[in-house]
Parts: C-alpha cells; sequence; structure tokens
C-alpha cells in the first residue's frame, strides 16, 4: 500500500480531517520561515487528538541538535523530515527516531547523495524552487525515481494534486505519496474534499493496478507482455 502524507498541518480539523480519509501520515513544519510554520507546543495539542496510528513527522531545515530534539519532544511527533543541507554526521544525532531525508530535484540533481544517508526510513524527493523549501506545488520529471529506488524507500512529493496523482502513481510506483498545497484553499489550510479525493483516487488508481496484475498473471505470454508494457511502463526500463 502506497503510504499517503498529509503535510504543512496547521490545523486540529485538517488532521482530523487527513486521518478520516485515510492518510497515512501528517506533516507539522517547524521551519519558521515557512507559510505553513507551527508552534511545536500547538502541533502537540493536535498530536495528542488523533488515534495512534499515522506518522507523525516534524519537519526540519537545518536546525541545531537541540532545537530539533526540543521540538520533536514539545510536538510529541516520532518521525523527523530534513529538508535542508544537513550532513551525514548530523543525521546521526537522531537515531532513535525514524528519519525521512528529503531532497530537491532540479538540473543538477545527483542521485548518489542518498547513499549517503543509508539509514533513512525513506526518502522524500520533491521540485527544486529557489528560494522555497517544500509546498512549491511545482512537479519534477518523475523519470529521475527509478534513479534513486536502489537508495531505499521513495516519498514522492512536489506539485501532486487529485488530477495528476493517479499518472504518477502508475508511473513511478513510489512507497509514499505527499500531498501539501494540492489538497489546500490557501497555505496552511486544507480542504476535507480535496483531501478525500486526493486519498479516493490514489487507492483506486491502487486498485485498478492490483486487478490488472492479477488480470496479467492468467494470460498468454505474448498478451502479458503487450499489456505490461501498456501499463507498467518503467519495468521494462
Amino acid at each position: 500500500m502506497i503510504r499517503v502524507k498529509v503535510c504543512g498541518i496547521r490545523r486540529a480539523e485538517d488532521a482530523s480531517a487527513a486521518c478520516e480519509a485515510g492518510a497515512n501520515a501528517l506533516g507539522f513544519n517547524f521551519w519558521k520561515k515557512s507559510p505553513r510554520y507551527i508552534l511545536p507546543r500547538e502541533a502537540g495539542r493536535i498530536v495528542a487528538s488523533i488515534p495512534e496510528g499515522p506518522w507523525m513527522t516534524g519537519v526540519f531545515v537545518d536546525e541545531s541538535p537541540a532545537r530539533v530534539f526540543q521540538a520533536a519532544e514539545d510536538a510529541g511527533v516520532s518521525v523527523l523530515q530534513f529538508h535542508g543541507n544537513e550532513s551525514p554526521e548530523y543525521w546521526d544525532y537522531f537515531v532513535s527516531f525514524r528519519r525521512v531525508k528529503a531532497f530537491k530535484v532540479g538540473p543538477h540533481f545527483q542521485p548518489d547523495l542518498l547513499g549517503k544517508y543509508s539509514s533513512a526510513d525513506a526518502f522524500l524527493l520533491d521540485a527544486f524552487v529557489s528560494g522555497m523549501v517544500g509546498g512549491t506545488g511545482q512537479a519534477f520529471d518523475w523519470a529521475v525515481v527509478e534513479k534513486t529506488k536502489q537508495f531505499g524507500r521513495i516519498i514522492l512529493a512536489g506539485g501532486l494534486n487529485a488530477s495528476n496523482v493517479a499518472e504518477a502513481v502508475r508511473r513511478v510506483r513510489p512507497w509514499g505519496i505527499d500531498v501539501c498545497s494540492g489538497v489546500e484553499t490557501e497555505p496552511g489550510k486544507k480542504s476535507p474534499e480535496l483531501i478525500r479525493k486526493f486519498i479516493a483516487v490514489v487507492r483506486q488508481t491502487e486498485a485498478e493496478l492490483a486487478g490488472h496484475r492479477e488480470q496479467i498473471s492468467t494470460c498468454s505470454p505474448l498478451a502479458c507482455d503487450r499489456e505490461l508494457r501498456n501499463l507498467c511502463p518503467n519495468e521494462q526500463q
């Protein structure tokens, strides 16, 4: 099952709507320059209201280890997502947490960089937009993802919404999907309707792919090959 993370949560009602719709993770942005910034203690009140299950994720950008630990404690998050230039040595401070390392994918992106963070629970790939850290609303060339899967679980982010996430799932087959601006009416304000629609499209696409795979398993070799090329172009590379 593809894990769906709704990021940029600032309101309790948005967190509840995401969990009711089937989100597997919530993201709280602790980078002060973000329009979706939330105080860790405010995030903590939201986290305390959510039943156990979803990954509660704190998003950080080049923070001191001391502040990360304090914010994580105040918010009650168990997953840390790092969006800055954190070094592998910095990364090792936080071995007691689940950790996600984010990378901005632009013209000069180097997939091999993921190998420096081999203990990551997942890697998040987002579009590079100068001066912005996440929540860009911009997509990148998804073909790059195939070059990163050897390093671990991949969470796809960047410009995803209910209109294009089905194509993303079919083409990329990520371990996870991260959505932020694609389910908002304005920065930091989520739409329950858009959240439900987004997650429903992800689950429907998964079910369709699973059904096609079952169908392929019973067809003739020639027909199987033709069907697989149509449905799973990445698997032919």
